[in-house]
Parts: structure tokens; sequence; C-alpha cells
């Protein structure tokens, strides 16, 4: 009997006339108490977070997970990107990915390249994200304090103690969001979560147990 039920879909959106691959997990039985989009960087895909569980973890916690393949890369490859990496791409880009799939209001897991999507969205719709997890992620200095200091949504910002490039410039800026919380992970590199899988989840979902 599983408790996880795992599928896998497209979704389009006005930017591209190719439509987007994502992955969704979910409890098998009842109700999700809460809905997780997982992004992702420059050299990853959605099928990362199946590899080291992240998507089951997050089912079997009572959480809805869908993870996207971002434009360019991955099963989205042939996809056309909204931005040049490392240049904000429109705020209307993720929030149209939650409107397709009926996702909002969402915990939203950035690293790295992903901080590109995930940044104008948390700044413009404040409320579609519940919650916010950056991991190293770019384009943070893209922001003003005062503009980190206006965003009040609960977040965890995680990144590993060997990052000494992301991990620091990110923490730096993200440290003026109001409602913050860090996680360093010990002897882990830039994709952290990747280097330390467990330390990662407990990090996560305790999170969440939390909102």
């Amino acid at each position: 009997m599983s408790v996880v039920k795992m599928t896998e879909g497209t979704v389009q959106v006005s930017c591209s006339k190719v439509p987007l691959f994502y992955r969704r997990a979910e409890p098998a039985t009842g109700e999700a108490r809460m809905t997780v989009l997982l992004l992702h960087g420059i050299r990853f895909s959605s099928e990362n977070w199946l590899k080291i569980r992240t998507l089951e973890t997050l089912a079997k916690a009572q959480c809805q997970a869908v993870a996207i393949d971002l434009p360019g890369l991955g099963q989205s490859k042939s996809a056309e990107a909204p931005a040049a990496v490392g240049e904000l791409a429109p705020a209307g880009f993720l929030k149209e990915v939650c409107e397709q799939l009926s996702l909002s209001p969402v915990v939203l897991i950035s690293p790295s390249l992903s901080g590109m999507y995930s940044l104008p969205f948390l700044h413009q719709h404040q409320d579609l994200v519940r919650a916010y997890v950056p991991v190293a992620p770019i384009c943070t200095e893209k922001f003003t304090a005062e503009q980190y200091q206006s965003v009040k949504v609960p977040t965890l910002i995680v990144y590993g103690d060997q990052d000494a490039q992301l991990g620091e410039v990110s923490l730096r800026n993200l440290s003026n969001l109001a409602n913050h919380s860090v996680v360093v992970m010990k002897g882990a590199g830039h994709p952290c979560y990747l280097d330390d899988p467990d330390t990662w989840h407990k990090a996560l979902t305790d999170f969440l147990n939390m909102l």
C-alpha cells in the first residue's frame, strides 16, 4: 500500500510555446495540509527532488509537492525562458504556473538559479506565498534592504557552510527579510540538499510543521 501518489504532467505558460514539465507527489490518503512548489538550480531539474526523495518526504508529511523543470532545463529544455540567466524573470511567470496548477498559496523552495524566478514573485505576490525556503539563490543583490523588510512571509534560509560564494552573499541580503530563520548545513556545498538529504529533510519538515 503506497502512502504517496506520484504523477507527472506538463503546464502551459504564456511566455513559452512549449509546455513545462512537472512532477507531483501527494499523500495517497487524506487532504494535503499545504502545497510546496520546488524549483531548481542551473545544472539540475525536478529529477533531483525525486532522486533524493524530497517529493516523497513532503507527501509523507501530508503536503502536496510539485517540482517543475524551469524553462530551458531538464524536460523543459525546449521551452523559452522569460529572462536571461541572472536577470529577474517577470513575477507573473510563477504566478501563472501556480494558477494553471491551482497551487496557491505555496511554500516556495528556491535554490541557486531559481532565485531569478522566486524573488520577483515573492516581492510582488506575498499573498500567494505561504512560506519561502531560499537555498543560496542568485539575484538577491537586486533588491534593497527596505524591499526585503517589507516582506512578512515566514522564511527559512538554508545554505551549506562550504558554499563560500553564493551562500554568504545570499545570506547577507536575505537576512533583511522581516520573518526569517537560518539553517547552516555543516560540510555541505552549494547544492547542500544533495550533499546531506537527511539534514535537509529534517530542517524542511521542522519548518513546515511550525507554519
